[in-house]
C-alpha cells in the first residue's frame, strides 16, 4: 500500500522546509509542518515522566497520553512557544507549533488520481514521498495510522 513517507531526518536538515499543499479547506496550508509535528511527538519525543512541555502550556493544549506520547490540541494552542522552550531536549522546534494551524488530510480523496503535491514540491529532496513502505524498526521506519510512515531515529531510554 502506498503511504505518505516523511523522512524527518531530511526535513530537519533544512531550517524551514516548504512544500505546496492541496488541503482544500485551508489555502496556503503547510501540511509538512503538521506531518513533522506528528512524527516528532510520536517517535522523537523523549516521553519525559514529568513532561515539562505539557506543564508549561498555559492553555492546556498539550496532553500526555497513556502511552506517554504527547498530543497537541491545535484549537487550544495560542503558539506562545512555551512548550518548545520548556522541552529540555529541543524536540519541539518553534516552527512546528504555529498559530495558524497546518493540517494534512493525507490527500485521501485525491491520491488515486495523482501523487500528493507535497511530494513533488517539497524543498528538501526526497523528504516527502508517496511510496510503498512498510514499518521497519531496523530501518527506523514507523507507521502513523494507515496512511503515513515516518523515518526517524527514535530516542530509546537506556535500561542498564
Amino acid at each position: 500500500m502506498k503511504r505518505l513517507f516523511i523522512d524527518l531526518e531530511k526535513l530537519y536538515s533544512c531550517e524551514k522546509p516548504t512544500a505546496e499543499c492541496s488541503y482544500y479547506y485551508h489555502p496556503g496550508n503547510d501540511g509538512v509542518t503538521r506531518l513533522r509535528e506528528i512524527g516528532q511527538f510520536a517517535h522523537i519525543c523523549r516521553k519525559c515522566e514529568e513532561a515539562p512541555c505539557v506543564k508549561a502550556c498555559p492553555k492546556e493544549a498539550l496532553e500526555k497520553k497513556e502511552d506517554s506520547t504527547v498530543k497537541r490540541y491545535t484549537m487550544r494552542c495560542i503558539s506562545c512557544k512555551s512548550c518548545s522552550h520548556a522541552c529540555p531536549f529541543g524536540i519541539i522546534p518553534l516552527e512546528t507549533v504555529p498559530y495558524i494551524t497546518a493540517q494534512c488530510d493525507e490527500c485521501i480523496d485525491r491520491r488515486a488520481k495523482e501523487d500528493p503535491i507535497c511530494t513533488r514540491t517539497c524543498s528538501v529532496k526526497d523528504a516527502v514521498k508517496f511510496v510503498e513502505v512498510r514499518e521497519s524498526e531496523k530501518d527506523d521506519i514507523f507507521l502513523i495510522g494507515k496512511n503515513i510512515a515516518v523515518h526517524a531515529k527514535p530516542w530509546k531510554k537506556y535500561h542498564p
